[in-house]
């Protein structure tokens, strides 16, 4: 039986704007597994990024408790925090957010000089490049972004995502920017790398196409888990046809 990985209770996140309180989260309880493959679903102001930061550390709730692999993190300093993203979590984004004159193989290691892998410079060049074969780019390890397509940088942005072997992996819209075509390559990878590796994967979307290739959508509205089901047969989008 799968072990809990997260789990929330009672996470509320209120902004302070001047003399107004904004509560975008009002309590949010729920558990997600190791090996889930979740969407996070919801329209804009919905409450989702807000969610998607304290899932990844990138922020902390005002209210509530948040363990992740059993571990209570949500009171954690900036550079706690910081520790916990670099062991356990991998992103991926929208924007790809690759450094324009870095060739794929450097930009999928990179994330190994911050965490203190214990890898020599050829080991981890070996990792990078096991992990660009594994996500087709096999023939691509010296390109720098100019010179690939929309795709295949978000392929090297999963590969780097993947690098230090984390326990989940964040995806923020992460078709966002790419067609049709990509876009089935991209979440049929996803899927691929959650059956195959075990990885547990949430992606963060307001799509309900991308939302149906996950398992389990959980749905926000207006700062409150609005649905949380089980996706009986996940699905790929189908290519269009010009």
């Amino acid at each position: 039986m799968a072990s809990p990985l997260i789990q929330l209770n009672g996470i509320e996140r209120t902004f302070h704007m001047g003399e107004i309180d904004v509560h975008v989260l009002k309590g949010i309880t729920l558990t997600i597994n190791q090996g889930e493959l979740v969407a996070l679903v919801g329209s804009s102001g919905s409450g989702k990024t807000t969610l998607m930061n304290i899932l990844g550390c990138l922020d902390r709730p005002s209210k509530g408790e948040y363990r992740l692999d059993g571990e209570e993190i949500s009171r954690l300093s900036n550079d706690g925090r910081a520790l916990v993203r670099n062991r356990k979590m991998g992103f991926v984004f929208q924007n790809f957010n690759l450094l324009p004159r870095t060739s794929a193989l450097e930009q999928v290691i990179m994330p190994l000089s911050y965490t203190a892998s214990g890898m020599s410079d050829r080991q981890a060049r070996e990792r990078g490049k096991e992990l660009l074969r594994k996500v087709g780019l096999g023939e691509r390890m010296d390109h720098t972004p100019s010179q690939l397509s929309g795709g295949q940088q978000q392929r090297v942005a999963i590969a780097r995502a993947l690098v230090n072997r984390p326990p989940v992996l964040f995806a923020d819209e992460p078709t966002g920017n790419l067609d049709s075509k990509t876009t089935q390559e991209v979440l049929k990878m996803f899927q691929d790398l959650n059956r195959d590796e075990g990885i547990t994967i949430i992606l963060v979307t307001h799509d309900p196409v991308v939302a149906a290739t996950a398992k389990r959508n959980i749905r926000l509205k207006d700062g409150l888990l609005e649905s949380d089901f089980i996706v009986e047969s996940p699905s790929l989008p189908q290519e269009a046809h010009a």
